[in-house]
């Protein structure tokens, strides 16, 4: 077996890799973790953007397209759904292509979605078209998965929290990027091509630099017993029952809100698009704080009090719906999208934590348990965020069937308060009840003597 210091044959193949030996990590692995990251977070976060595009591309379609709110909601609930269904293989596209590899792949898959809609995005085209153009930037929402997946690897357990909330956390601020570009295109009178013409050049960038910079981690196969173990595990489906509330949120509100603030107040374009991207950017820059916190505190027990605050944020927006008060009504949401981003990372963390108590409570020991927390983890992580993606689907339904009915958006609202209720119960059921809280030894000097499921 190769020495920590030793170079791979191949540099985009690396054949040892042994995140847990401290002085593999120090020597080797954290220089070449950090880099892998910080390209993962680039081709991640231009996934994003061509994932949401969608949300800024209707605030351009004006009455001369002649799509109505309801209309316009569907639009984006396709592009949620085709993106929460293309996690699942995206996942498991890294351990038969490499990490670096299909970053390559699927960063320059953005380009088909873009130059479609450069293409077809005028008055006159059907909606048909339309729809398709949003069904094909799906394939952006699949990036989140292969990305968090390949990064998962490439840390060691005490230091997932922190790498998980910021890759995720980069990624997530595509969503803000893209409407900001969005609101100064609009802003100049420029057009949606314009946006476009933008965007299509960066897709090119960011496929570049993952082929110069990024790596293949030979150690990480698909492991078709972990896939079937993971889905017979009952804490892959209650994360994402959690991450519904959490992801599903941040996405499905990123979609919605500037077509709630001109439907619902009657905003412009360009009044919508100024507000916009304020509440997406406050949830993706807090994510990695998230991940943070769990890591200090234990993630069950920050995203317990996170869906108390979630709550009660969304109180205060469905009393600022019933009010007509703008101003409450956007410092409320924004505050939602705030404690969204906090529970990204927070849930995030406790995926690979709750494996890793799996493996103890088995008898598994040092890098045994953690090489079964790593196989379990990995293969949960795709489900998991395609589930919880679909709780943005969730949420714009839900919009366009409370406008469709009612006019407003309280309704949903309502809906979404129960939902956090909800969600508070069962992580405080499975994960933070006392007789819930299996207790298991500890293994590792990074954890006290005693390792529960509270401290995930």
């Amino acid at each position: 077996m190769p020495g920590p210091k030793e170079q791979p044959r191949n540099r985009s193949w690396i054949e040892r890799w042994d995140p847990e030996d401290d002085v593999f990590w120090e020597e080797t692995g954290a220089k070449v973790a950090r880099r892998n990251l910080a390209f993962s977070i680039l081709s991640e976060h231009i996934g994003f953007s061509i994932w949401t595009l969608w949300s800024v591309m209707v605030l351009f379609m004006g009455p001369e397209y002649g799509i109505d709110p309801a209309g316009k909601f569907f639009l984006v609930s396709m592009a949620t759904l085709v993106g929460a269904f293309a996690r699942v293989p995206y996942t498991f596209a890294v351990a038969v292509f490499g990490g670096r590899n299909w970053t390559i792949v699927s960063a320059s898959m953005l380009l088909v979605p873009s130059i479609a809609a450069f293409l077809v995005m005028e008055p006159g085209t059907s909606y048909t078209t339309f729809m398709w153009c949003a069904a094909l930037t799906g394939v952006g929402g699949g990036n989140f998965a292969s990305s968090m997946t390949n990064i998962n690897s490439f840390f060691p357990l005490r230091k997932k929290g922190w790498a998980l909330g910021l890759n995720a956390g980069g990624g997530n601020i595509g969503v803000p990027v893209v409407q900001l570009v969005a609101l100064v295109v609009i802003g100049a009178s420029g057009g949606p091509r314009v946006l476009l013409g933008i965007y299509i050049p960066l897709i090119v960038v960011a496929t570049v630099c993952s082929a110069l910079f990024m790596d293949n981690l030979a150690t990480v196969k698909n492991d078709t017993g972990a896939a079937k173990e993971a889905v017979r595990d009952a804490h892959t489906w209650i994360m994402s029952f959690l991450y519904i509330g959490t992801f599903g949120s941040f996405i499905g509100y990123s979609f919605a809100f500037g077509l709630v603030l001109q439907t619902q107040f009657g905003r412009t374009p360009l009044q919508a698009a100024g507000v916009t991207f304020i509440g997406p950017l406050l949830g993706s820059l807090i994510r990695p704080v998230g991940g943070r916190l769990a890591d200090r505190f234990g993630g069950a027990r920050i995203t317990l009090w996170n869906f108390v605050g979630m709550a009660l944020a969304t109180a205060v927006v469905t009393l600022a719906s019933v009010e007509k008060s703008l101003t409450l009504f956007t410092v409320a949401f924004i505050a939602l999208f705030v404690l969204s981003g906090l529970g990204n990372g927070s849930t995030y963390k406790m995926i690979p934590g709750i494996f890793q108590a799996k493996a103890l409570v088995k008898g598994l020991t040092g890098e045994e348990a953690a090489g079964y927390g790593r196989r379990l983890s990995g293969a949960s992580m795709g489900l998991i965020g395609a589930v919880g993606a679909l709780g943005g689907l969730g949420i714009n339904l839900a919009f366009r069937q409370s406008f469709q009915t009612a006019g407003t958006g309280t309704g949903a609202f309502v809906a979404f308060l129960a939902f956090y209720a909800v969600c508070f119960a069962v992580t405080w059921a499975v994960y933070l009840r006392r007789s819930a809280s299996r207790t298991v030894a500890s293994s590792t000097a990074e954890t006290k003597p005693q390792l529960s499921y509270a401290e995930v």
